[in-house]
C-alpha cells in the first residue's frame, strides 16, 4: 500500500504535470493549459485564473492539451466564470477533448459557458 501512495506522490511532484502558460491577444487574456486538472493541480488554474489587467477582463482559456480535469477544475472554472462575468467581463473554453469534454458535458458546463472547438473561433466569437 505504501509503493502505490508513493508513486502517486511521485507522479504528482514530477514537473509538468499541469502547466498553464499566459499570453495575450487582441487585449484577450489567454490561458494554454496542459495536463491535468485535479485536486492537487487546481490551485495553480485558480492562480493563473484570477483578475488581472484591464476590466472587464475577457479570458480564454485553451483547453487543447488537457488530458483531464475532475469536479476540482470544474469547480475552478465555474468560479472564474461568475467572477468575470460578475465584472461584465467574459470566459471561453478553447478546445476540450477528451475527458476533459466529457467533464464539462456531464455537468453541463458547456451550456453555461461558451465553449469553442479552436482557440481562433474562441477569440474571435
Amino acid at each position: 500500500m505504501t509503493d502505490g501512495r508513493e508513486g502517486r506522490t511521485e507522479q504528482a511532484g514530477q514537473p509538468g504535470r499541469l502547466s498553464v502558460k499566459t499570453g495575450v491577444s487582441d487585449g484577450i487574456r489567454v490561458l494554454t493549459v496542459a495536463g491535468a486538472i485535479d485536486y492537487d493541480t487546481c490551485e495553480k488554474l485558480q492562480q493563473a485564473l484570477e483578475p488581472s489587467g484591464p476590466l472587464p477582463p475577457r479570458v480564454v482559456v485553451d483547453m487543447r492539451q488537457v488530458t483531464f480535469m475532475d469536479s476540482s477544475g470544474i469547480n475552478v472554472i465555474l468560479g472564474a466564470y461568475r467572477t468575470y462575468s460578475t465584472a461584465d467581463g467574459w470566459l471561453r473554453l478553447a478546445g476540450p477533448t477528451g475527458a476533459a469534454k466529457r467533464a464539462l458535458q456531464l455537468v453541463g458546463l458547456d451550456t453555461v459557458i461558451d465553449c469553442h472547438e479552436t482557440l481562433h473561433q474562441a477569440l474571435n466569437a
